[in-house]
Formats: structure tokens, sequence, C-alpha cells
């Protein structure tokens, strides 16, 4: 299960996917009888990705995201996650392992 489809990834790449919101960011949902949120972010340049809040005590080796392909696209679902809980993402750079922690640019309330 994934909020990507291979029709979005083919759009994504080609450059004239027009929802991304809808894909991208943080969407409360129910997987598997399980409610929590899926996670996506694009960041063609990192060897790691991951998802830190509040749900996990800010700790980067809970909630890894799966990259997709070679799109640069990460993603994954994490279990109980709620509306309101905060995070950020945490970033490993490919290159001399920069590490970084980012905000959401697809949030929808900060």
């Amino acid at each position: 299960m994934s909020l990507l489809s291979d029709r979005d990834l083919y759009l994504f790449n080609e450059g004239s996917h027009v929802r991304l919101y809808d894909h991208l960011g943080c969407h409360i949902a129910e997987h598997s009888g399980q409610t929590g949120a899926w996670f996506g972010i694009w960041a063609p340049d990192a060897k790691t990705v991951s998802v830190i809040g509040s749900f996990n005590d800010w700790n980067p080796a809970s909630n890894p995201l799966v990259a997709r392909q070679q799109s640069g696209l990460w993603e994954a679902f994490i279990p109980a996650v709620n509306a309101g809980d905060t995070y950020k993402f945490r970033i490993t750079s490919r290159f001399h392992g920069y590490t970084v922690d980012k905000a959401d640019s697809f949030a929808i309330y900060a």
C-alpha cells in the first residue's frame, strides 16, 4: 500500500504532477486496521530519511522511510500518529554524511 501510485511517480518524474500535496507531507489514515499517518517527502540526494516526532520521542531510528524507485521520493506509514502530533523529517545526505532536520514543506498546520 502506498499513497504514490506508479502513475504518480511517472507524473512526478515528468514534472507534470499538479497534486503532490495529496501524496507528500503527512496524511492521517488507516492502514491494515491501524490508525496512523502516511509520510512522504522528496529528498533526491538522501542516503536515509526518517520521521522524528512527539510520537517516537524524536528517535531517528524508530520510523525510517523507504525510497520509491529512483524518483527521490521517500514514504512510509507510521502507526499511532495522531492529528496535532509534532514531527520533522531527519535526512542524511549521500554526500559527506550531512544530517539535517527539516520541517514539512507540505504541512497544513504549523
